[in-house]
C-alpha cells in the first residue's frame, strides 16, 4: 500500500511546473551531502579546498553511495567571507582555484612560489586563514601576465557572459582604485556610473579589468570540467542560490534600480533568534525587475546552469515577502522592528508563485527550496503545486499545536529534502547535548517582560542553570507541566500563552525524541556514536524522496571529533566573527577516503533504499 502511495506522489510530480526536470535526473530516493568546499582539503590544497578537491568529494560520494553533492554558494565573498552577502550573483570566488589543474602552475618558478605560501598556510587547522586569497590573486596576477587572455574560448565566454562580466570587472577594478571601499563610498561620477568617467577608467587600467575577465574565464573552466566529471560518476552537484546580494555588490551598483536601498533584508524574531535577524543586505524592487522581463533572475540561472543539476533556492518565503527594515534602524534592535514587504498579505501568493514559475520556465535545473523559519501556508501549498521540494530539518518536523512530539519517518513530506540539520544550526549532536529540552534565554526574558514578569526572580525555579549553556536554559524536571508553570510565574494559566508555547515544545524534548530513535539501552544525555547513528536512520528512512547531511553531521560516525561539539558549526546566524563559515574538517580527503566508515555510511544508504 505504501508502495503504490509513493509511486503515485512521483506520478504527481510529472504533472507539475517542474515535470522535465524530474525526468531530467528521475524520481527515486536519493541520500546525499553538503560539503562548504572551504572546510575540506587535501594532499594537494593551496591553503583551502579548491576545484580539483570536489574531485575527491565527488569520489567519496560515489564510495558511499551519495549521489548528490550540495555546495554552499561558490560566489566571490567580500570581507565578511559569507557566501550569502557575495560580491556577485555571477562571478566565482578564486580562492577555490586549482593551481594542481592548471599547467601553467607547473612551471618552476611557479612551483617554487606556491609551496612556500602552502607553507606558511598549512591545510588541518580548526579554523580557515583567508588571508591566502590575496597570497593566492598574487600568483595568478603573475600566471596571467604569461597566459594567453586573447583565445577564441576566453572571447566567447566574454561575449556570451556580457550581461554581467564587464560590470563585474570594473567594479572589481574601481573597487581596488578606491582601496576596498564600498561603491556607495567612491567618488560621486564613479559611484553614479557617469559613463565618461567609466570610459576613462576602462582605458587608464585595462590589465585589471583583463585580469578579472580571465580570472573569472579560469574559474568557470575548472568548475565546468568538475560538473562533467560528477556526470560520469553519476553524482549530481547541488548548488545554492543566495536570494540577495551584497549591498556592496557588483549586481547593485550597475543596477541600483532593482534593489530597496533603504532598507535591509533579516528575519523575524523566533526560537532561535529573540531579536530576529538583520543580514544587511537590500531587498529587490521586483516591479522594477519585472519591468526588465526579469533578465537579471534569468541570467543568474542561465548561468548557474553551467554548474549544477539541482538549485537549492535559499529563504525561498522571501520570494513572496521578506522581512525589510529600515536600513537606519540602530543595529542592536537587530530584526525587532521590520515589516513584511509586500505588506499586503494577499499579494504573497501570486508574487511568489510567478517569481517560481519563471524559474521553472527558465532553467534545466530542478529547484529546492528552503523553507524554513516563520513560513505563511501560501508557499508550502505552493511548492508543492509546481514541483519544487522544500525541506525537512529532523529537529522541526513536529507536530506543534497538539501532541507537541516529533513524526514519525512515515510523516515527512515526500516532497522534501530531510536532514538532521543545516549550514546555519548546530551539528546534530550539538543540538542534542546543548539545545534540545531548553529554550533561548534572551526570547524567554523577553517574553517574560512582555508579561511583566520578572526573569530573575523565576530563574531558579524553572531551569536547571548547572546544565544550561550557550544561551540555552533548560527546565527543572519539576516544571512538570503548563500549569506548574503558571504557578511558579504567578499568572494564571490562560495569561501565558506565548509562554506555555515555548513550554509545551520544549519540555522533555530529548525524553520525546529518544523515543523516536529506538534505542534499547537506558537513556543519556551525551551524544554519541550510536545516538548519531540512530538520529541519521530517522530521516534516510523518512519518506523524503531526497535525504541530505551535512558533512559534520555524516563524520560523527567517524568518531573523529573532540570536546564539545557545538564548536564545530559552519555559521551562527546573527553575527559575525573568524569563526563563521571557516571551520575546517579534521581530517583530509585523501584519509578520509580510506576510512572505515565509508562501508557503514553506504549500508545505511543501502538500507534505507537511496543507494
Amino acid at each position: 500500500m505504501k508502495l503504490m502511495l509513493e509511486s503515485n506522489l512521483g506520478e504527481g510530480l510529472l504533472k507539475t511546473a517542474a515535470r522535465d526536470k524530474w525526468k531530467k535526473i528521475g524520481i527515486r530516493r536519493r541520500a546525499g551531502v553538503l560539503v562548504p568546499l572551504f572546510s575540506v582539503y587535501s594532499k594537494n590544497s593551496f591553503g583551502i579546498g579548491d576545484f580539483a578537491d570536489l574531485k575527491l568529494i565527488i569520489d567519496w560520494a560515489k564510495a558511499t553511495g551519495n549521489s548528490i553533492v550540495q555546495l554552499l554558494p561558490m560566489n566571490e565573498v567580500g570581507i565578511n567571507f559569507c557566501p550569502y552577502d557575495s560580491l556577485s550573483s555571477f562571478a566565482l570566488e578564486p580562492a577555490y582555484f586549482s593551481f594542481h589543474l592548471f599547467p601553467t602552475a607547473r612551471k618552476k618558478s611557479f612551483q617554487t612560489t606556491i609551496a612556500g605560501v602552502k607553507k606558511d598556510f598549512p591545510t588541518g587547522r580548526p579554523y580557515l586563514d583567508y588571508r591566502i586569497k590575496e597570497e593566492k590573486l598574487k600568483i595568478l596576477k603573475s600566471i596571467y601576465a604569461e597566459d594567453d587572455s586573447n583565445s577564441a574560448a576566453c572571447k566567447k565566454f566574454r561575449e556570451e557572459n556580457a550581461y554581467w562580466l564587464e560590470d563585474f570587472a570594473l567594479f572589481k577594478m574601481l573597487k581596488e582604485y578606491h582601496h576596498g571601499a564600498a561603491w556607495y563610498e567612491w567618488e560621486a561620477r564613479y559611484r553614479n556610473r557617469d559613463p565618461a568617467a567609466l570610459k576613462e577608467c576602462q582605458e587608464r587600467d585595462t590589465q585589471e579589468i583583463e585580469f578579472q575577465i580571465w580570472l573569472q574565464w579560469q574559474l568557470y573552466q575548472q568548475f565546468k570540467a568538475i560538473k562533467d566529471y560528477a556526470v560520469d560518476r553519476g553524482v549530481l552537484l547541488k548548488g545554492d542560490l543566495p536570494i540577495l546580494v551584497s549591498r556592496d555588490s557588483a549586481d547593485v551598483w550597475a543596477h541600483p534600480a532593482f534593489f530597496k536601498l533603504d532598507f535591509a533584508a533579516g528575519a523575524p524574531p523566533d526560537a532561535y533568534c529573540a531579536k530576529g535577524q538583520r543580514w544587511g543586505m537590500p531587498t529587490y524592487d521586483w516591479e522594477r525587475i519585472a519591468k526588465d522581463n526579469y533578465r537579471y533572475l534569468k541570467e543568474k540561472l542561465k548561468y548557474a546552469q553551467n554548474f549544477y543539476d539541482i538549485l537549492r533556492v535559499d529563504h525561498v518565503v522571501g520570494l513572496f515577502r521578506i522581512w525589510s527594515i529600515p536600513y537606519n534602524e540602530p543595529l542592536e534592535n537587530q530584526g525587532l522592528h521590520g515589516f513584511f514587504d509586500p505588506q499586503d498579505e494577499k499579494k504573497w501568493e501570486r508574487q511568489g508563485r510567478d517569481i517560481l514559475s519563471l524559474m521553472l520556465e527558465s532553467t534545466e535545473m530542478l529547484l529546492c527550496a528552503e523553507d524554513l523559519g516563520i513560513i505563511p501556508q501560501v508557499c508550502p501549498q505552493t511548492l508543492k503545486d509546481l514541483g519544487i521540494p522544500g525541506n525537512d530539518v529532523q529537529r522541526w518536523v513536529k507536530d506543534w499545536k497538539i501532541k507537541h512530539d516529533f513524526l514519525a519517518p512515515s510523516d515527512y513530506r515526500f516532497l522534501s529534502v530531510s536532514m538532521l540539520s543545516t549550514h546555519d544550526t548546530t551539528n546534530w549532536p550539538a543540538w542534542w547535548e546543548n539545545e534540545a529540552g531548553t529554550v533561548d534565554e534572551k526570547l524567554f526574558v523577553r517574553k517574560c517582560t512582555k508579561q511583566g514578569i520578572d526573569f530573575g526572580q523565576v530563574k531558579n525555579k524553572l531551569f536547571d542553570l548547572g546544565r544550561s549553556r550557550h544561551g540555552r536554559l533548560r527546565w527543572l524536571e519539576s516544571v512538570a507541566s503548563s500549569q506548574v508553570l503558571a504557578d511558579i510565574l504567578a499568572k494564571k494559566k490562560e495569561e501565558i500563552g506565548e509562554l506555555a508555547e515555548i513550554y509545551e515544545n520544549t519540555y522533555q524534548e530529548k525524553e520525546k525524541l529518544w523515543k523516536h530513535l529506538g534505542i534499547e539501552r537506558a537513556f543519556r544525555e551525551g551524544s554519541d556514536r550510536e545516538i548519531a547513528t540512530a538520529a541519521l536512520k530517522i530521516t534516510l528512512q523518512s519518506r523524503s524522496i531526497f535525504c541530505i547531511q551535512s558533512v559534520i553531521d555524516w563524520l560523527y560516525l567517524a568518531e573523529i571529533f573532540t570536546g564539545d561539539a557545538y564548536q564545530y558549526r559552519i555559521n551562527t546566524p546573527g553575527t559575525v566573527n573568524e569563526k563563521n563559515w571557516s571551520l575546517e574538517m579534521p581530517i583530509s580527503l585523501d584519509n578520509l577516503l580510506r576510512h572505515k566508515v565509508n562501508k557503514e555510511i553506504r549500508r545505511m544508504i543501502e538500507d534505507s533504499q537511496r543507494l
